[in-house]
C-alpha cells in the first residue's frame, strides 16, 4: 500500500515538473530581449548573433526548441550557458552544494530554535513568554529575509564577530571534495580549523534565511500543542499522575509534530528560492546567486535549469514529508 502511494505521488509530481518546464520555457521566451545579443554584447555583428542563435537552436520553432530541451534534460544535458560558456549541468553541480549546505544548516537552526520555543510558548500559555514568542513570530514572518541579512551585516560590521561574505576564508586552504559540503567534509578530514571557519561564514546567512521559518514553525508548533493539550487522553494521563514533561515530550509533541514537520519539509524547497537575495548580500557562491545572474543576462538554459532544480527539491521534500508523517502518525498509515 505504501509503495502504491509513493508511486502514485511520484507520477503526479512528474507531471508537475513537466508543467513547470512548460511554464518557465514560455515565460523565458516571452520576456523581451535577445539572449544571443545579450551574450555577445552590443558590438557584435548581426552575422555573429545569427550564428549563435543557430548554435543554441533559437532559430527553430518554439515547440521544436521545447521538445529538444526536454529530450536533452532526460539525457542529463541541460544545455550550454551563455553566461559562463560551460555546460549548465556543470555549473549547477558546482553551485548546488553551497546552497544545499546553506539550506540544510538553515533548517537545523529552524528546528532547534522554533520547535522548543513553540513548545515553551504552549506550556506557558497567555504568559509573558507566550506573548513575546508571538511577537517574535510575527516579526519573523512579515520581515523579508534580505532585510534581516542587511541588518545583520550592519550590526556585525561594527563588532567583527563573523565574516560578512564568502563561504571560506582565503587563507584557509581547504577544498570540500567528499560530499562537497564544507562543514561535513572538514569534520571527515579532521580539519577543525576549516570547520570553525566554515561555521562562522554560514551562520549569518543561515540566520537571516531562517527568520521567517522560525516564526512560522514556532507559531504552528504552539497552536498544535495547544490543540493536543485539550484532548481526552492528555487529561487522562494527567489524572493518572504522569509527570508533565513525560506527557509533553512523549504523548503531546509526537502528535503536534505532524503540522510543523509538514511545513518544515515544504520550507526546505522554498528556502532555495528565498536564498536568492540572501546569497547575493553575503556573496554566497550558490545556485541562487548563479540563477540571479542568469536571469539578469537572460541565460535561458541556466534559468530553466535553476527553476527545474528548485522544483525537483520541492517534489523530493514532499515525498520525504509523506514518509515521515506516516511514520509519526499511525492513523495516516491506517488510511493508506
Amino acid at each position: 500500500m505504501i509503495g502504491y502511494h509513493l508511486l502514485r505521488r511520484t507520477i503526479g509530481f512528474a507531471f508537475i515538473l513537466l508543467g513547470l518546464s512548460v511554464v518557465i520555457f514560455t515565460v523565458a521566451r516571452v520576456v523581451p530581449g535577445d539572449p544571443a545579443r545579450m551574450a555577445l554584447g552590443p558590438l557584435a555583428t548581426n552575422e555573429q548573433v545569427a550564428q549563435l542563435q543557430e548554435e543554441m537552436g533559437f532559430s527553430k520553432p518554439a515547440v521544436v526548441q521545447y521538445f529538444d530541451y526536454i529530450g536533452g534534460v532526460l539525457r542529463g544535458n541541460l544545455g550550454k550557458s551563455l553566461l559562463t560558456s560551460r555546460a549548465v549541468a556543470d555549473d549547477i553541480a558546482q553551485a548546488l552544494p553551497a546552497t544545499l549546505e546553506l539550506v540544510l544548516f538553515t533548517l537545523f537552526l529552524i528546528a532547534v530554535l522554533a520547535v522548543p520555543l513553540g513548545v515553551l510558548a504552549a506550556r506557558r500559555h497567555n504568559s509573558w513568554i507566550d506573548n513575546a514568542s508571538r511577537l517574535v513570530s510575527l516579526l519573523g514572518v512579515v520581515t523579508p529575509g534580505f532585510v534581516f541579512a542587511i541588518l545583520l551585516q550592519l550590526l556585525v560590521s561594527h563588532f567583527h564577530f563573523f565574516p560578512l561574505t564568502g563561504r571560506l576564508s582565503t587563507d584557509i586552504r581547504f577544498t570540500p571534495d567528499i560530499t562537497h559540503l564544507a562543514l561535513v567534509d572538514s569534520l571527515l578530514k579532521g580539519r577543525f580549523d576549516a570547520f570553525a571557519d566554515a561555521l562562522s561564514h554560514i551562520f549569518l546567512p543561515a540566520l537571516a534565511l531562517s527568520a521567517a521559518g522560525i516564526g512560522q514553525i514556532m507559531r504552528i508548533t504552539r497552536s498544535s500543542m495547544l490543540d493536543v493539550a485539550r484532548r481526552d487522553h492528555v487529561e487522562t494521563l494527567r489524572s493518572f499522575g504522569v509527570p508533565d514533561y513525560v506527557i509533553t515530550l512523549k504523548y503531546m509533541l509526537r502528535l503536534a509534530a505532524v503540522a510543523p514537520l509538514t511545513i518544515l519539509g515544504l520550507e526546505f524547497a522554498s528556502l532555495i528560492g528565498n536564498a536568492f537575495i540572501v546569497e547575493m548580500v553575503f556573496a554566497w557562491p550558490g545556485i541562487a546567486s548563479y540563477g540571479l545572474r542568469a536571469i539578469l543576462s537572460k541565460d535561458i538554459n541556466a534559468v530553466m535549469a535553476v527553476v527545474l532544480t528548485s522544483g525537483l527539491f520541492f517534489v523530493v521534500a514532499n515525498l520525504i514529508v509523506d514518509l515521515l508523517v506516516g511514520l509519526i502518525d499511525p492513523r495516516l498509515r491506517a488510511r493508506g
